[in-house]
């Protein structure tokens, strides 16, 4: 497996988030001329896993290492992470219905974060042409896709509206599905993944005034009707980070009232925060 470094670009505020959310969406960052070649190449390339186009160095250069993407991938799995090994391109012709809920095979579920689902759309992907939707926070919930895919439009869900050269990196475990279209044309939007190879450090850009005692670990978003309760999504969230921070044997939440549900005591600090994060 090829690795690759660069420079972690995401703060201690936009990894928490990550973990609270399970996406990252960074819009319109590969080039127009990329965008062009990419399309061209799967217009000549139509087999549904066109991987050998991680071959051609304008696609490994420009998509693959993109700059705001790697250094993206850098913050959540470390330095020399292991680069997409394998393609696919999802190119429903449009119009369609939305697909079931569901996570994609060999999924796990846990804090654990040592492999990134991205996507790479290089044409605009308006509602009308069925972005992705994926629900917020749902990779903190495991549930079996018969209980779940069944569901329609569930309220707190996030489609990835967004302009060509767009790339969202995702949990791998999320909840998603391609959403209903009612454009016509084939829309393209290639996956892959990315790979964790050290161990798990605080090694992206830390922010001096970050307190993880008191941080928002709260989704803000309305219960799904699967029935995720956030005070799940906050746990989930704490573990990840802990996870991600290199301190998981640390995690030990009291329950009820303490961290990381944010009530601080007299002194104006959570019960139940891991001692070892403190002042860091």
């Amino acid at each position: 497996m090829t690795s690759y470094d660069c420079q972690p670009t995401l703060t201690d505020r936009q990894v928490l988030e990550f973990c609270k959310q399970g996406f990252l969406v960074l819009e319109g960052v590969v080039s127009e001329e990329t965008n062009r070649r990419t399309l061209e190449y799967l217009a000549e390339h139509e087999s549904v896993e066109p991987t050998e186009i991680l071959q051609e160095g304008w696609f490994l250069n420009e998509v693959i290492k993109n700059p705001a993407a790697a250094g993206a991938v850098r913050s959540l799995l470390g330095r020399d992470f292991g680069l997409p090994v394998a393609l696919a391109d999802h190119k429903p012709v449009c119009p369609g219905p939305a697909q079931e809920w569901h996570v994609d095979r060999k999924s796990r579920f846990g804090p654990a974060l040592d492999y990134l689902q991205v996507f790479y759309y290089p044409q605009d992907c308006p509602k009308e042409m069925g972005p992705t939707e994926v629900l917020p926070g749902s990779h903190h919930f495991y549930t079996l896709q018969s209980h779940m895919g069944h569901y329609g439009r569930l309220e707190g869900s996030h489609h990835v509206v967004a302009t060509s050269g767009t790339i969202f990196l995702t949990a791998y475990p999320i909840w998603h599905r391609r959403g209903e279209s009612t454009g016509t044309g084939v829309r393209h939007n290639l996956k892959y993944n990315y790979f964790r190879t050290v161990a798990p450090e605080r090694d992206w850009v830390i922010e001096p005034d970050f307190d993880i005692a008191t941080a928002d670990y709260s989704q803000g978003l309305p219960i799904y009707s699967s029935g995720m309760p956030d005070d799940r999504v906050q746990q989930g969230t704490a573990e990840m980070l802990c996870w991600l921070w290199g301190r998981t044997d640390q995690f030990n939440p009291m329950g009820g009232q303490g961290w990381p549900r944010g009530r601080s005591n007299d002194a104006g600090r959570p019960y139940g925060v891991p001692a070892g994060l403190l002042g860091e």
